[in-house]
């Protein structure tokens, strides 16, 4: 099996993620490479698989592509991953899926209409009506960039005041710009819920608690990490929300909201040096047999028509 990993070349795969996929690749008698999309070139014919260049060199397509490319997957990435996908190459997670994931705003609306559970969400333009925005939504609330990850992006303005202050600074920077305003869910100030769900099944809960006083508990921010018991409530709703966001591998945020949770952000590319770390469980083998089992399915899907046909002829026969 030959699977490529497709990563962004500023900030792809940490050192220990890079180290432990190998490690579990070898064991699993995986070929896998590591890729670039300033490495990949697309040629747009009817050439089929010769239409894909590698470091300039037309080479074999992997037998599935590994997309890291999370929240900063440009337009340039999704078409490589489309064309991938247009060749019959298994690409997890999907292109329509790392897309959706990307813009923030349209998760919520899809969560919404399948009426999962979500913080109040509203979209903003310039200038923005501060009293409407106490009315629908309340202080304090969430500030949100509509892409980001790592927690880059996001702030929270405790009241009128320093909402009005820091709207006003974001028009002076860029007068067009959108903004997502969430409802704040203050029952764990600075703790939330990371939980994995791979191939639908979920692998794991870790509880993510800030140490620098803020209240963004995101492990590369410094926030520290312990495992959490998954209880019946995590398990369908992480696995609920990653299905209708069309996510084979996910790294599903929850916020505690009394007795029950809140989905406040899911991942396409999440990171899992901490969540194995904390949770002892093995992400990276669980990510390959996944990628793997997608390839055995993949190669057995025109088999699937003819099968069918054998079996109806032989029901028929007298």
């Amino acid at each position: 099996m030959k699977l490529w990993i497709l990563q962004k070349a500023s900030s792809g795969l940490t050192a220990y993620e890079d180290a432990r996929l190998r490690e579990e690749a070898r064991i699993l008698g995986i070929d896998l490479e590591p890729v670039t999309p300033d490495e990949i070139d697309l040629i747009v014919t009817r050439g089929g698989r010769r239409s894909i260049r590698l470091r300039g060199e037309e080479v074999d397509l992997p037998d599935a592509l590994l997309a890291r490319t999370g929240s900063g997957t440009s337009y340039f990435t999704l078409a490589i991953l489309r064309q991938f996908e247009h060749l019959g190459v298994p690409v997890i997670n999907s292109s329509s899926a790392i897309e959706t994931v990307k813009d923030k705003l349209y998760c919520q609306q899809l969560l919404a209409q399948v009426n999962l559970p979500i913080p109040r969400t509203m979209l903003v333009r310039f200038p923005v009506d501060s009293e409407l925005v106490e009315r629908q939504i309340g202080f304090p609330c969430v500030v949100k960039v509509l892409a980001g990850s790592y927690g880059e992006g996001i702030y929270l303005s405790r009241n009128r005041e320093s909402f009005r202050d820091l709207m006003e600074l974001v028009a002076s920077l860029d007068a067009g710009k959108s903004l997502i305003l969430q409802e704040y869910i203050g029952d764990r100030p600075g703790q939330d819920l990371r939980v994995w769900v791979i191939g639908g099944r979920v692998v794991g809960a870790m509880l993510r608690c800030s140490t620098d006083g803020s209240f963004k508990a995101n492990i590369t921010r410094g926030g520290r990490g312990e495992n959490f018991p998954v209880d019946e409530a995590i398990d369908v709703l992480a696995r609920d929300c990653a299905r209708t966001l069309g996510l084979e591998i996910a790294g599903i945020d929850l916020l505690f909201d009394g007795e029950g949770y809140r989905v406040c952000e899911a991942n396409s590319a999440p990171g899992f040096s901490g969540f194995e770390a904390a949770t002892g469980a093995n992400v990276a083998r669980q990510i390959l047999q996944h990628c793997h089992w997608r390839i055995r399915r993949q190669l057995a899907a025109p088999l699937l028509p003819a099968l069918v046909e054998r079996v109806t002829q032989i029901q028929r026969a007298p």
